[in-house]
This record gives C-alpha cells, sequence and structure tokens, in this order.
C-alpha cells in the first residue's frame, strides 16, 4: 500500500471517529426536543463516502454516480437511471423529453392538454405550463389522496396527449386504471415517485409501470443526497432525450471524461453545420445543465444500501400514527392504502370531518407549538395558489375534495429518525386535547 493510500486509509478512520464524536443521536427530550415530520437519517456511511469522493476531487459524475445509478436501476429493475440535481429537475426533464421533435407525431406541443391533480406538489405541473401545455386539473378520492379514475377518463379529449401525476405521500395511484386508459388514447404517462421510492403496487416497485418516472432526494423523502433526483425509464429513446435536455441539449451520450463511445465523433452531418462537425458539440435539444455532483452521488450510494430498512421503518410509523387516531375516528377521516398497493408512506395524512369540533388550523398550532410538525397537503388546490392565477389551465369537472384538503387536511411524519418516544409523547399530547372536546 502506497503512502497516498495509507493516508487515505487514515483519513477516512478520523472521519469515522469523527461521525461518533459529532453526530450520533441525542436523547429525546419530551417537550423539548422536536418531532420532525422529515429529516435526514444517516451514520458514518454517508459520511465517509462523501470524504471519499471529496479525496478523488472528480466533482461531476464520476464512479459513485454510476455506482448510485446501478443501485437504483436494480432496485427498481429499470433500464435506465439518469441522476440530475433534484426531483423538481427531474420532473422538468421527463416532461421536456417528450416535447422533442425525434419523438415525430407523438411530441408534445404547446396547446396540448395534459392531465394532472390540483392536490398535490407544484413541481409535477409547473412543467406543464413552462413548456405551453395546459394542466388539466382532476379530483382525487378521500382517503386514497389520489387521481379520481372516473373523473379522469371522462377528460380526456382529442387534445389530452400525457398524464402526469403523483403516488401521493407515498400511497401509489390506481396504476392499472391509469395505464389502461393511457395505452386506450395512446398516451404518455409520467410517474411521479418522489414520494413514493420504495412503495409496491400488486407487488411491484412503484416508478416502473409508466413511460418515464421520477425520484427526489431531498432530505424529506425516503432518501436523501441534499439536493437530488433522478429520472427512470425501460425506454433507451427517452433515456437519450433525457440525457440530452439534462447535458445543455447535447446529441452526444458520453459520459464524462470519455470521448468517441459511438465511433462516429467526426463522420456524421447535423443540421446545417459542415460534414464530421464534432459531436460533442453538436445540440440537438434545448437543454439545460441539470447534473448530479459526485459527491452528492456518493452519499446517495451509501443512502440506497438502508432503503429497505427505513422504508419497513416508515411504514411501522405509518401503523403507530393509526393506532393513536383510531381512538379518534368521530373527528378524523383516516387515510386508507390504494388496493393492490403497499405504500412505504411518506407521510401519515388525516382530514378533519365537517362536523369536527375544531379546525384543522387549530389542532395543528396546538401541535406545533408543543414541538411536533405538521404539513398541509403541499399547495392544496393548486388553483388557488398566485403563482397559478391567471395561467392556462382547466378544471375537468370539479375539486370538491381538493377543496376541503386545502381546507381541513394535513400530515404528520412517519420518517425513520422518528423514534417510539416521539410517537409516544405525540400520542399524550393528542390525547390530552382531545379529551377535552
Amino acid at each position: 500500500m502506497g503512502e497516498i493510500d495509507v493516508l487515505r486509509k487514515e483519513i477516512l478512520e478520523k472521519t469515522q471517529e469523527y461521525y461518533r464524536l459529532k453526530h450520533l443521536d441525542k436523547p429525546f427530550v419530551p417537550g423539548k426536543s422536536r418531532v420532525n415530520y422529515a429529516g435526514r437519517v444517516f451514520n458514518e456511511d454517508e459520511l465517509i463516502n462523501s470524504v471519499d469522493a471529496s479525496l478523488d476531487f472528480w466533482l461531476t459524475e464520476g464512479r459513485f454516480s454510476e455506482e448510485f445509478a446501478d443501485k437504483i436501476s436494480e432496485y427498481l429493475d429499470v433500464e435506465n437511471v439518469l441522476l440530475t440535481n433534484s426531483g423538481s429537475s427531474a420532473n422538468l426533464l421527463a416532461f421536456a423529453s417528450l416535447t422533442s421533435e425525434k419523438l415525430g407525431d407523438k411530441r408534445l406541443k404547446p396547446g396540448d392538454e395534459v392531465i394532472s391533480v390540483a392536490a398535490g406538489f407544484p413541481a409535477t405541473v409547473t412543467p406543464i405550463i413552462q413548456y405551453g401545455l395546459v394542466p388539466v386539473f382532476v379530483d382525487v378520492h378521500i382517503p386514497t389522496y389520489n387521481i379520481d379514475v372516473e373523473m379522469l377518463s371522462n377528460a380526456i379529449t382529442d387534445k389530452t396527449k400525457c398524464i402526469f401525476i403523483a403516488h401521493t405521500l407515498g400511497n401509489p395511484f390506481d396504476i392499472d386504471s391509469v395505464m389502461e386508459l393511457a395505452e386506450e388514447h395512446n398516451l404518455w404517462v409520467i410517474e411521479d415517485n418522489c414520494d413514493a421510492f420504495g412503495s409496491e403496487y400488486n407487488g411491484v416497485k412503484t416508478g416502473t409501470f409508466a413511460h418515464l418516472s421520477t425520484i427526489s432526494f431531498y432530505p424529506a423523502h425516503h432518501i436523501t443526497t441534499g439536493e437530488g433526483g433522478a429520472i427512470c425509464t425501460n425506454d433507451p429513446l427517452l433515456a437519450q432525450l433525457v440525457r440530452a435536455f439534462r447535458d445543455w441539449g447535447r446529441d452526444c451520450y458520453c459520459a464524462g471524461g470519455e470521448n468517441n463511445t459511438c465511433g462516429k465523433r467526426f463522420s456524421q452531418q447535423f443540421g446545417g453545420l459542415p460534414f464530421g462537425f464534432d459531436h460533442k458539440y453538436v445540440y440537438s435539444e434545448i437543454g439545460y445543465n441539470l447534473k448530479m455532483t459526485d459527491i452528492q452521488a456518493a452519499i446517495g450510494s451509501a443512502q440506497m444500501d438502508k432503503l429497505p430498512v427505513f422504508c419497513a421503518t416508515r411504514r411501522k410509523n405509518f401503523n403507530r400514527w393509526m393506532e393513536i387516531f383510531s381512538k379518534y375516528e368521530e373527528y378524523f377521516i383516516l387515510p386508507r392504502a390504494t388496493l393492490k398497493s403497499d405504500p412505504a408512506w411518506f407521510a401519515f395524512i388525516v382530514t378533519l370531518k365537517e362536523d369536527a369540533p375544531f379546525t384543522r388550523d387549530q389542532l395543528t398550532a396546538h401541535l406545533n407549538a408543543k414541538l411536533i410538525e405538521t404539513r398541509n397537503l403541499f399547495a392544496g388546490n393548486m388553483t388557488r395558489q398566485p403563482g397559478f392565477e391567471n395561467r392556462d389551465w382547466r378544471i375537468a369537472d370539479h375539486l370538491k375534495n381538493t377543496d376541503i384538503i386545502t381546507d381541513q387536511t394535513f400530515f404528520l411524519g412517519t420518517y425513520p429518525g422518528l423514534s417510539s418516544g416521539m410517537l409516544d409523547y405525540a400520542s399524550n399530547i393528542l390525547d390530552t386535547y382531545l379529551n377535552n372536546f
């Protein structure tokens, strides 16, 4: 072992020691420690990997990026995984790829309609608007919080070209019905899997059913790289297009540091360029630079090894919340998994019943005052958000349940950082509050 290798080994051993001194969990103190709804969960593995990648100083995609993507590919059993800098960028790139002229008559064009839901996170909808297409909003069911398939079917017109929806808080939408409608009407489907990485539908992982799927690695999600995301597809052309839009619009698909993978770098004709123009500098799409760094990927690779345990813990924590809230079904509509599904729940979501003697905001204010974090279902009814006013969208029929969600729904965390002590404390706080009614 050379001097550099010995020094590297020593640095990584010291990193492990540093983790144990700096980052080991502090004991939970009821009433003084926060019960977060989400957060990063890690140990020395992530720290060692990130330092190891830093010592390489290969700052763009490198060995850890390949390792991370391979682990995702194997976990989901998908052919192509393209890493990016956020889940929102993943959604943007997935949608952008479907606008490419290389798709011929199947490409999405300004004025086409895309079916989505208004009860969710804006990043599932904003690419539709940004590319000049028209979101068509369909209502959702309570208590699955997923798209109303009958309304979806009725919303399809000759202008409809795509369905772009998320598995709400880890609960899969009715994939069989959605994909059957898509096949019947020759529609693209983008599966926003950002909140559901590890969920299953009919025994198969979500993120594997649609033409394209997306993942987020923001700290609130199932695994984290800080900022980060991925696009998954089994279609080689779509993978090529996503890569082009991600990498400046570049036609070349060589990995960083590679050259002439196709063997035709200087022997092709592109547009009005001279014959033999360097393929590495041919741009076939109007693209971006939305790649992930290798340091992020190093963290993600370590996180992937923990994903099955993380998902099992989320399911366990969800079941504990269900026990806690089941005592108060006169006040709450409790969540229900979609038929055939096994969610790796992102959160535990509840809706207050109309005749509850308190409001959503009164209860969540009390919980937050007791250091128990809550969140609304993201944007609520997106059409009521300031940024969506005066935009070109339409409502398919009605958004009655979406409006109920906006006013009466909230969620609590299921993430693996929640301890039994935290959940017991939250249970006592809820009991004290609700027993007054």
